[in-house]
């Protein structure tokens, strides 16, 4: 029997205050994006910053509606869900500029919104998308990240962000009963496993692959402090997407992957369980990324559903701290904002992206937040049994 995490939270009160915080704190931010044309992504003077609609992280301002609508039942989010998702068609006719994030920009809501309303049109829009997703993997074995740039040919550049978009694939071999797209995602992840996830669970962010041969020629430090350095946010895309790739797949490879980047996250944030931008980075400036918190809190709530009860606790406690933490530290529950966390970091070298607001950041925290009042329907895998 696996570890009921709803059964197992301590403090029912903190729950309950979250629950009721993020539904008027959403409700707000609902109204200002209504004010808009566009999808939230950060936000600025009290406002949503404007986003180009193809931008990466768009898929999780409807996904965050979603999870919002399933734990209040307000038709408000609802409603907001498919506005965004219908603006976002615009992205998918301009598809030569997608790049490997279409897992972020479809699967957790279109593809969720199949799942509970079996709407054609979403079927459509994530089916194309996993398409997308396909049209991008080298046979040598990876998923090139993104094009080119005017500046580097990227043919053979894959990222470690990557592992969260591959329940798309495995979404598609579901949909369509082909067993390619699930064995695009496991060549994938095989080879992020060799060539990402070095021996202590830290992890490279960029690796260029000859996209020839597929040998690995290179390492780039990308979004954290430099080559070699260990992006947290990079730590906890890797955390969360071995979770996910062994709950699709129920290889055991995957998930003694994600175990070892797990410990590594955990015994890097135990100053005050806030993350830092990159773990390796200099003493000061003290830099600090809300968004990594909470998604490694997400994936750990899901790795200790999938190891035995002796392991679990260590996992579930690690994710409440991590969670109580930052709300406690970097929280905005005011109508100062329509975002909630205010200490996430775009990229180290990003001066102005340093501690600012990530619409991202909050989704995973209400995904959290649902987790532990019981959701059973896993975004990242909404067609399991059992949701």
């Amino acid at each position: 029997m696996s570890f009921d995490i709803a059964a197992r939270f301590p403090d029912a009160a903190w729950l309950k205050s979250m629950a009721d915080k993020l539904d008027e704190k959403m409700q707000f931010a609902v109204s200002k994006a209504q004010e808009t044309d566009y999808i939230p992504y950060s936000a600025e003077n009290g406002q949503w910053k404007k986003t180009a609609i193809g931008w990466w992280t768009n898929g999780f301002w409807p996904a965050a509606m979603w999870q919002m609508y399933r734990a209040t039942g307000r038709e408000t989010y609802r409603e907001e869900a498919v506005r965004a998702e219908g603006m976002l068609d615009a992205a998918l006719k301009d598809f030569k500029n997608l790049s490997h994030d279409v897992g972020f920009m479809w699967l957790i809501h279109s593809g969720v919104r199949y799942q509970m309303e079996r709407n054609p049109d979403s079927f459509d829009r994530t089916l194309f998308a996993a398409h997308m997703l396909a049209s991008r993997f080298n046979p040598n074995g990876f998923i090139r990240a993104w094009n080119d740039n005017g500046k580097e040919n990227r043919a053979g550049w894959a990222i470690v962000d990557c592992m969260m978009n591959l329940p798309l694939l495995y979404w598609a071999s579901w949909a369509t009963g082909d067993p390619r797209f699930r064995l695009m995602a496991q060549a994938h992840a095989d080879t992020t496993m060799r060539t990402f996830v070095r021996p202590d669970g830290s992890c490279n962010h960029i690796v260029i692959f000859d996209p020839v041969t597929g040998e690995a020629v290179e390492t780039i430090g990308g979004q954290g402090y430099e080559n070699g350095s260990s992006w947290s946010r990079g730590q906890a895309w890797a955390l969360y997407g071995f979770v996910l790739s062994y709950l699709h797949t129920g290889k055991q490879e995957y998930l003694d992957t994600a175990k070892r980047v797990a410990h590594y996250f955990i015994s890097q944030i135990t100053d005050d369980f806030i993350p830092r931008c990159d773990f390796r980075q200099p003493e000061k400036p003290e830099i600090k990324d809300n968004a990594a918190g909470n998604i490694a809190a997400c994936g750990l709530l899901e790795l200790c559903q999938a190891v035995p009860e002796a392991e679990a606790k260590f996992y579930f406690d690690a994710a409440v701290r991590i969670l109580k933490a930052q709300e406690e530290k970097c929280a905005d529950w005011s109508q100062a904002t329509p975002a909630v966390f205010t200490r996430c970091t775009s990229a180290y070298h990003d001066l102005a992206g340093r501690h600012i607001a990530m619409q991202y950041a909050d989704y995973y925290f209400i995904e959290a937040v649902c987790k532990l009042r019981g959701e059973k329907m896993l975004f990242w895998y909404p067609h399991r049994k059992n949701a």
